[in-house]
């Protein structure tokens, strides 16, 4: 009993708010708050992995119990659909065939209980068990734990096939690789995604559209851009005004990213692309090489997306990059899409 109670007064100052002392009443009223919140988000963790083990340990039976009927072909399907008849009218949907067949399947991908993950939840894991490529749902599994995805960001991810972006311009085994951290990312390609999706922003489809509300939704949408645009990113400023031999610009979108430990300069192009609008981009990212970057960071890389790659009323945006050491050579660009076919 005594270890346990030290145990809570560690996980109690833990959860204390030095810039709101105790003896204040707001900050009493912050620590209990605190206490609470993460007493919930406890429980619900809880909660949520006892029931992928039930769908776990129901998977297990199942499949054992069909093994006694083997020699009959139909005898899986005799299995469920009967066991789903009893169970559903007593316990509800939660055990309906389609279930009951998830987990048997839970169980053949995931035979081994120490390998299912306490960070995930039963819908993360409907998910995942669809995936019929192993190493595809090795790496959304990987990547939903590392960048504590919630349902709604993997299911996003899924269905935007960020793996298949990945590979686009990755090797699988590097892919793999990182999500697994055994290596960290070194070049821009193993991060920004190309194609990029933007779904998220809710522009509606129509022959042209404002920079500032493409910028505009961006900012609304940071987080869900910061997640498209890959690992260890962060917003640093929007419209930054810089100086050029006493004119004045003023740079979209600025972030940075830990991990190629550089900065980003996204730049929004809603009409014809043209090299004018390359050069600015060069502009920015030579002007944040030369005043902005320190010596013991990457060079900076910039990002142009645009409405139109040669003709202004395309209606799609694209991305351009620049590459990490050379930031004078813009690599292709690529049409951004609801959607991608990877052949």
């Amino acid at each position: 009993m005594q270890v346990h109670q030290h145990k809570d007064a560690m996980d109690y100052k833990e959860l204390r708010n030095p810039s709101q002392p105790a003896d204040t009443p707001d900050g009493f009223v912050s620590e209990i708050r605190s206490i609470i919140d993460q007493a919930r988000s406890n429980a619900v963790r809880s909660v949520d992995f006892c029931r992928v083990r039930m769908y776990w340990n129901i998977g297990k039976r199942i499949f054992e119990e069909e093994q006694h009927g083997k020699e009959r072909a139909d005898y899986g399907t005799y299995l469920i659909r009967n066991l789903a008849k009893r169970l559903e009218p007593e316990y509800g949907s939660g055990f309906s065939v389609r279930q009951l067949e998830r987990s048997r399947q839970f169980y053949r991908l995931y035979p081994i209980a120490s390998t299912v993950r306490t960070q995930l939840n039963w819908s993360q894991y409907k998910m995942l068990i669809a995936i019929a490529d192993a190493d595809k749902r090795e790496y959304y599994e990987l990547e939903a734990i590392n960048n504590s995805w919630t349902g709604r960001e993997l299911e996003r991810q899924i269905n935007s096939m960020l793996y298949e972006r990945l590979l686009l311009s990755n090797d699988k085994e590097a892919v793999l690789a990182v999500a697994r951290k055994e290596r960290i990312p070194e070049s821009p390609m193993e991060i920004i995604k190309n194609p990029m999706v933007l779904e998220f922003l809710g522009l509606e489809r129509q022959p042209a559209y404002y920079e500032k509300d493409l910028e505009k939704a961006i900012i609304t949408h940071i987080a869900d851009f910061l997640l498209e645009l890959g690992k260890g990113f962060s917003f640093v400023a929007r419209q930054k005004r810089i100086l050029v031999e006493d004119d004045e610009y003023f740079v979209d979108l600025i972030f940075y990213n830990r991990l190629l430990r550089c900065f980003v300069i996204v730049e929004l192009k809603t009409g014809k692309l043209t090299h004018q609008d390359l050069g600015q981009l060069q502009m920015y990212v030579n002007y944040y090489d030369r005043y902005e970057k320190t010596p013991d960071e990457n060079p900076t890389i910039g990002i142009l997306l645009c409405t139109s790659k040669n003709a202004p009323l395309s209606g799609w945006p694209y991305l351009k990059t620049t590459k990490p050491y050379s930031p004078a050579n813009i690599s292709s660009i690529y049409p951004l899409r609801n959607n991608l076919s990877v052949k």
